[in-house]
Formats: structure tokens, C-alpha cells, sequence
């Protein structure tokens, strides 16, 4: 069946991470979405990890297979004029262009906003940059861990006198390429509505500041008050009910209680009879009580796995969470049921497990399909142009494609 995008031809610009994570979303709902590579280098994340066995390969990072689903890959050198000449026939049949160069990139290259909207004054053209088009921080460089910090949310992620920890695993690259195709669909929307292409500045560190991510509520609270609704001292233990990070027989729990829950609590560590004994409920609240409760706690634990732990106590109604590892997810029974999972074979990379779409669409399903080999797809799509077989050849040799 067709997915929910189907018809829309986005032309993919993007590299690394963020961008290419907002056009496969695109990719994996029905989108048909060109992507451009260098001839030689090929998209960034090719040369980022997990590889099999450790040994990099263009064709098999875990990183570009996940990021790139469903994708047809031309390559074309944009610093010469065929690729640029090529490039804007491709924009005159697109709906959407995404890109993420570095600000001042496409300008450079002589396709700036002006020339593509030349080319196809209907198709919307979405940025995403660090910080944006404009302002005094647009040549900033930064990575994940930068963009967190600029944002508002590192100096949240500690413990009290403590350094701030890093959240791994490019988490608010992901974060804004998903809000990156959301607005990438709204500028389509607003092309079709209005007949004129938009140009939509997208800033990862804009779109981290304004996110509800621990740093947009203390914007607020510091406007209110001059103070801040989340501190890292905030994540310290505030009461005897014992909540937050607790071990288990097999690694971690994530436990939220306090006094008003104190029923659920007794339910879930088996002790019923504690629930209306005036000599803890009068001490719920007094941090100095806490090492006893804990001396009920712990044992409990110890006798539980993370996994037990948590259905036992969600079964009462309490919020436990097992703080799993990546093995763990992979084997998640809730996750099996849902069939997240898709095993996907790439011609190279061989068969992988990578996870499913985000929102199912059950009239009009999303399907995931494998990465695409670097220009695996520039015959055919060439083809499209009107160039014949036979010309590939003298394009390739003077390094166009």
C-alpha cells in the first residue's frame, strides 16, 4: 500500500545526521527522496561507526544504513557547472529541498535560494544549520554535545557538585531532525497553499532552546521568578520515599515515588502492612528517615530483575522503569509484540536490525527499504534527465558524477 507521502519528491541536500534523519522519515512514509552525494566521499555518516567487526566500510555503517532508509543515492560534484547544471534539473522536479551545508555553502556554489527558486519557484526549501542563516554565532562550528550545551540542557544533566554529563549518542541531533521534517511537511504545505516556495531557516540550537527538553521550562521559570524550575540539585533525593536511580539483581531501575504514593510503594516491595503504620507514614517526609526505608528497599531489589522489578511495580501503579542497554531494547518483549523491529538486507551491509517508524499508519503504512549504495541511483535517475547510458561515462570521467 502507499504511504502517506506518496507523490512528494524531495530532494535531499543533507549529510551527517540531523538532516538525514528529517528526509528518511520523509524516505520510510512514501516519500520518493533523491539523495546527492559526493563521487568520491559520499555522505559523512559513511565513515561514522558501528561497522561489522569493527572494520570501516562506506558501504556498511550502521549509522548510514539507519539514516539513509529507502533513499536513491546520485552522486554529483557541485563545484562543477554540470553538477550544478544537473542539480537544478533535478530542483525543477522537486517538491521539497532540504539541505545542510554550512551557511553560506549554496551561495557559494552559485545555488543560493534565488537560483533554486529560478529553477522551481513552487518547491520549498528547508536549511537546517547549527544556529542558522544569519546572526553572530552562523559560523559556529559544534556537534552534539556543543548544541546541548548552547541550548540550555547540560547545565541540568548532573548530580549535585557534580560536571554536567553528556546525553549520548547524538540524542539532540535526532531530536531535531524529527522536528526538522515535521516543518520540512509544512513548508510543503505552505508551497501548495500558496504557490510559492518556502524558505524555511532551521537552527538545531534554536529548535533545542525552544524544545519542552529540560531547558525550555526554565526560560519560563527564569522569566517568573529569576530562578530555575530545574537545577541539577533538583535531581537529588528530596524525601525518605525512596525515587530515582536504584540497583537491581541485573543493573538498574528508575524508580519516581514520594508520599503520596507511599501505598503503591509498600505494594510493590510486598509490604502491605506498612501502608497505614503511623511510625513511617509521620517520617515520609523527613530525608533523615531515608536510610531505613532503604533498608526495606534494598533487599527487595536484590531479589528482583530490572525487568521483574518494573512489572511489579507498574502492576501497583507505581513508575518503575528498567534502565536498559542497548541489548536489552533489541530484546524488549513489548517491542517484539509491536513488531518495532525490521530485519533489513542491504546488498553490503548484509541483513540489519534497525528500528521501525515512529506512528503507524494503518491506512497508509510506512516501509522501511535498504540504504542506498553511493550512486547506485544515478544511472537511472540521469535517465530521467533525458541522459543516455552512453554518456555516464564521459560525466564520470570528468568527475561530475
Amino acid at each position: 500500500m502507499p504511504g502517506p507521502l506518496e507523490g512528494i519528491h524531495v530532494l535531499d541536500l543533507t549529510q551527517g545526521i540531523a538532516g538525514p534523519y528529517a528526509t528518511k522519515l520523509c524516505s520510510d512514509y512514501g516519500a520518493d527522496v533523491v539523495k546527492i552525494e559526493h563521487p568520491q566521499r559520499g555522505d559523512i555518516a559513511r565513515r561514522l561507526g558501528p561497522f561489522p567487526t569493527d572494520e570501516p566500510h562506506p558501504e556498511r555503517s550502521g549509522m548510514f544504513l539507519e539514516l539513509n532508509t529507502g533513499k536513491q543515492s546520485v552522486t554529483l560534484d557541485l563545484s562543477t557547472a554540470s553538477g550544478r547544471g544537473i542539480l537544478l534539473r533535478l530542483a525543477a522536479a522537486a517538491d521539497v529541498i532540504v539541505e545542510s551545508f554550512r551557511p553560506g555553502t549554496l551561495e557559494r556554489l552559485g545555488l543560493g535560494p534565488e537560483v533554486l527558486r529560478e529553477a522551481n519557484p513552487r518547491a520549498a526549501l528547508v536549511r537546517i544549520s547549527n544556529f542558522g542563516q544569519t546572526g553572530p554565532y552562523r559560523d559556529f562550528r559544534a556537534d552534539d554535545m556543543l548544541l546541548y550545551a548552547m541550548g540550555g540542557v547540560l547545565a541540568v544533566t548532573a548530580v549535585e557538585g557534580r560536571d554536567p554529563v553528556k546525553i549520548g549518542l547524538y540524542a539532540p541531533l535526532f531530536l531535531a531532525g524529527a522536528i526538522a521534517s515535521a516543518f520540512t511537511l509544512g513548508a510543503l504545505w505552505s508551497a501548495r497553499r500558496t504557490g510559492r516556495g518556502e524558505c524555511a531557516d532551521f537552527s538545531i540550537h534554536e529548535a533545542l532552546a525552544a524544545s519542552m527538553d529540560r531547558g525550555g521550562p526554565n526560560l519560563v521559570a527564569y522569566q517568573y521568578s529569576g530562578g530555575f524550575y530545574f537545577t541539577a540539585q533538583q535531581q537529588s533525593r528530596t524525601t525518605a520515599v525512596p525515587s530515582g536511580v536504584f540497583p537491581c539483581q541485573d543493573g538498574y531501575i528508575m524508580v519516581t515515588a514520594g508520599p503520596n504514593w507511599w501505598d503503591r510503594f509498600c505494594r510493590t516491595i510486598d509490604r502491605p502492612d506498612l501502608i497505614e503504620d503511623p511510625a513511617f507514614v509521620a517520617r515520609l517526609y523527613d530525608i533523615d528517615f531515608a536510610p531505613e526505608l532503604d533498608a526495606l528497599f534494598y533487599p527487595w531489589l536484590f531479589s528482583h530483575t530490572k525487568q521483574q522489578a518494573m512489572e511489579k511495580g507498574q502492576a501497583e501503579g507505581l513508575p518503575v522503569a528498567a534502565i536498559n542497554r542497548a541489548d536489552d531494547v533489541l530484546n524488549d518483549p513489548h517491542l517484539r509484540a509491536r513488531k518495532f523491529w525490521t530485519e533489513l538486507p542491504h546488498p553490503l551491509g548484509g541483513t540489519t536490525t534497525l528500528p521501525g517508524t515512529p506512528v503507524r499508519m494503518h491506512g497508509t503504512p510506512a516501509e522501511l527499504r535498504h540504504a542506498p549504495l553511493l550512486g547506485e541511483h544515478t544511472a537511472p535517475v540521469l535517465a530521467t534527465l533525458g541522459y543516455r547510458v552512453e554518456d555516464l561515462p564521459r560525466l564520470r570521467a570528468n568527475g561530475v558524477i
